[in-house]
């Protein structure tokens, strides 16, 4: 089910609750794929860095080979805001008068703690991936952080557009404005023209820069938008453990995303009692499949795959080829 959902899409997101296995069942998935002969870029948009605690190595914020058409890359909140506000400080350098810079910089450092800032640079960050990962692999699959934070990020390319279109119609009012107060005390001389030094073409120069960075912006979150909401490209698959609160989570997260737009196709319900384990075990199993049974009421239409608990953790390259293994030949009961 997992793999044949990965070879329909370009783009796959995993999430839910956290400590459910997200990042083990996304790995595996990516690795299926990678098996099946795709390009498949495996990305962790998580900061706890989990991605890198699994496959047993060092993992940064530039691909890096993980199996045979498998790469990797970590997505650092720190270092993204870092370079976010960074690319926009030289770009408001470039777009303001000098006499101006050092007010640049003192807004610059007190919006880097701003709320929502760490969210929109990992959402920036995550649309250049999307935009150069769809032309350079197969697949790309996003290991997310828990729940409340990956229904937050999932809704913000929406908020980000409508808030960038806005800044957009504000700053054309502002050039018209600019651009009658210039009208009515043009004094440039002809010498000034002649030599370049006129003040309204370095205004007009800023203006249209500025233009083209918030035009710039809005296409990036407005491609990155149709993405996600595009069922043949993207889907959301929703990794939980048959219990009560990761069950609830789950179809409240489902609900969020239905509101942004994303399709969610597949439940994976991580670490199954198995059956026939002693009376222990069944027990478990039991209670286990009445959370099912609210989840499947809640959730009828969603296709779900059970894995079962192992009795090892799943550490290095060898351990997930094994899951791999079972993602690929998963037969329901």
């Amino acid at each position: 089910m997992l793999l044949e959902l990965a070879r329909s899409k370009k783009i796959l997101f995993f999430g839910g609750k956290g400590g459910v296995g997200k990042t083990t069942i996304s790995a595996a998935t990516a690795l299926a794929r990678a098996n099946d002969g795709a390009k498949v870029l495996l990305v962790s948009t998580d900061p706890a860095h989990n991605l890198g605690h699994l496959f047993n190595r060092k993992i940064g914020s530039k691909p890096v080979r993980l199996a045979a058409g498998l790469d990797g890359l970590e997505l650092d909140p720190a270092e993204t805001v870092k370079l976010h506000m960074e690319e926009i400080t030289n770009s408001l350098h470039r777009l303001m008068p000098i006499n101006l810079r050092s007010e640049v910089d003192k807004h610059m450092a007190l919006s880097k703690d701003a709320p929502g800032m760490q969210e929109a640079a990992i959402l920036e960050r995550i649309a250049e991936v999307v935009e150069q990962g769809t032309k350079d692999y197969d697949l790309i699959v996003f290991d997310t952080a828990p729940s409340g934070h990956t229904a937050r990020l999932m809704v913000l390319p929406e908020m980000m557009s409508a808030w960038t279109e806005g800044l957009i119609q504000r700053r054309e009012k502002a050039d018209k404005f600019a651009e009658i107060v210039r009208d009515m005390g043009r004094d440039s001389s002809m010498e000034d023209k002649v030599f370049g030094n006129d003040p309204e073409d370095d205004d007009k120069m800023r203006e249209s820069g500025i233009r083209s960075l918030l035009n710039r912006r809005r296409l990036r979150f407005t491609t990155l938008r149709d993405k996600l909401s595009d069922k043949n490209q993207t889907s959301f698959v929703i990794v939980l453990a048959a219990e009560r609160l990761p069950v609830l989570e789950t179809i409240e997260l489902q609900q969020q995303l239905k509101k942004a737009k994303i399709s969610v196709d597949c439940l994976v319900v991580n670490k199954r009692s198995p059956k026939g384990e002693g009376d222990f075990l069944e027990e478990r199993r039991a209670q286990e499949e009445a959370h099912m049974a609210t989840l499947t009421k809640a959730l009828p239409k969603i296709p779900r795959q059970d894995l079962y608990l192992l009795a090892q953790d799943i550490v290095g390259v060898d351990a997930l080829q094994a899951m791999a293994q079972r993602i690929t030949n998963y037969q329901a009961d």
